[in-house]
């Protein structure tokens, strides 16, 4: 009995000593100081968010590429030394304004297919980039890294080829005379005759270059040299690629050959403007490719200002038989970097019809001081009262689908949402309910192994 009770004051003793030591060292144990986790090194999936509605147009002139003026000293150069029938289109220079890109067709080339060189800042020929057997497509996608060392374009295969041109002749090389005496030489004349000048000789066009049936992406240095497709899909028209902000990846966009064919043939029928929609994917400048969803979208993807991540926003307007449905409008959130990558998914739908009914609410009240609206539009609750029920999606005009995202911080995106109808005839088109609004992202805290 004597040893029991021994066993049971050294049973209490020694939980009595742990709970000491939990509570006494508990401070040092949960305490932490290692910094918070910064954007770029917390996954997409572990990312919280909280939406705010109608705010302040970003600054866009920060967060997208002016477009160049033309380089003079390249158009002269054109005008004087280039064979005739090449016509310079537009000049496209690096961001450190040391190189320029010649975007041109001769005459006798296909429409919508064009030709690049590489000039220096001064109007010097440095290179002929593409080969005779490719054509360029989509010149207002082409792209400098921003580091100014690589250039990416689409292009493909050349259907049509065109013979090689002729330099341009002299405007000082003799003409006939139409007197009689036009091949005498004048013999009071004591100037020796002088030879016609002729053009400065162009560049040989590299060869060499695999070409494709469709659209794919090639990147060139910043001298025009090492010319090389980083996408080998045959079958798949890249039609959009941006650079992220540290040069080493393209988020791109592409649609299958058929998928294409469909867009045309529906914008034709419908009078409108053919806006492709493709399905994102990363590629580095070894081109390793990742396809980062199935689903397509319109909108042009952004990069972080880190380079940690990418975001898409699909979201379609369907209209049909007088009514409009807006599908799936959210924001996706993709890793770029890491052996494991995640992905997070941003559902919209809801706040922006909760935001659309203020925003209707507002603007009514605006116009007419009528807080409670018109009839085609659903009244408010009062400050303070939850909402019993979603508003109806048909009452809300100003809810629209996603057509812009910026990020423009680690921790702010920013997208833009808007009624947009692109038609052939410019007069007929229109753009209404143009409204932003922002995603204010955060770390989640990190989880300590216990």
């Amino acid at each position: 009995m004597q040893t029991f009770n021994l066993n049971l004051k050294l049973r209490f003793a020694l939980v009595a000593i742990a709970t000491l030591l939990v509570f006494g060292c508990g401070d040092s144990l949960v305490k932490n100081d290692a910094p918070p986790p910064t954007m770029g090194d917390t996954p997409a999936v572990r990312l919280n968010f909280r939406y705010e509605a109608d705010v302040p147009q970003p600054n866009l002139e920060a967060s997208k590429t002016a477009a160049d003026e033309r380089n003079t000293a390249v158009q002269s150069d054109f005008d004087t030394n280039r064979p005739q029938d090449e016509i310079l289109d537009l000049t496209i220079t690096s961001p450190d304004k040391k190189s320029v890109v010649a975007v041109y067709h001769r005459s006798a080339d296909t429409l919508d297919e064009f030709r690049l060189d590489m000039y220096s800042a001064d109007g010097k020929l440095l290179r002929k980039m593409t080969s005779d057997t490719m054509a360029v497509h989509f010149p207002e996608a082409i792209r400098w890294s921003p580091d100014s060392t690589t250039v990416a374009f689409a292009a493909i295969l050349r259907v049509f080829q065109t013979p090689a041109t002729t330099p341009i002749p002299s405007t000082e090389s003799a003409t006939p005379k139409a007197d009689a005496d036009a091949n005498v030489v004048d013999a009071t004349n004591t100037e020796p005759p002088t030879s016609t000048p002729t053009a400065a000789p162009t560049l040989a066009p590299p060869t060499g270059i695999l070409a494709f049936r469709t659209e794919q992406i090639y990147i060139a240095g910043a001298d025009g040299g090492n010319v090389k497709s980083i996408t080998q899909d045959d079958g798949l028209k890249y039609f959009y690629y941006a650079w992220s902000p540290d040069s080493t990846m393209l988020v791109a966009l592409a649609a299958t050959a058929i998928e294409w064919k469909a867009f045309v043939s529906n914008a034709d029928v419908k009078g409108e403007q053919m806006v492709p929609w493709g399905r994102p994917r990363i590629i580095d400048k070894k081109g390793r490719q990742r396809r980062l969803d199935d689903t397509p979208t319109e909108v042009f993807p952004a990069w972080s200002p880190d380079s940690s991540k990418v975001a898409v926003a699909y979201g379609r307007l369907i209209s049909a038989f007088g009514q409009r449905a807006v599908v799936n409008n959210r924001i996706h959130i993709y890793d770029a970097l890491g052996t494991n990558p995640t992905q997070a998914a941003i559902p919209l739908r809801n706040q922006l019809l909760i935001s659309s009914q203020t925003y209707q609410q507002q603007q009514q009240s605006a116009q007419d001081g009528n807080v409670a609206g018109d009839a085609n539009t659903q009244a408010a609750p009062p400050p303070g009262q939850p909402l019993s029920s979603l508003p109806r999606e048909e009452d809300m005009v100003s809810y629209n689908p996603i057509v812009a995202i910026l990020w423009t911080a680690d921790e702010l995106i920013y997208f833009e949402t808007a009624y947009v109808r692109r038609m052939k005839n410019e007069a007929d088109s229109s753009r209404s309910f143009s409204r932003w609004h922002r995603i204010v992202l955060s770390a989640q805290a990190a989880t300590t192994a216990k």
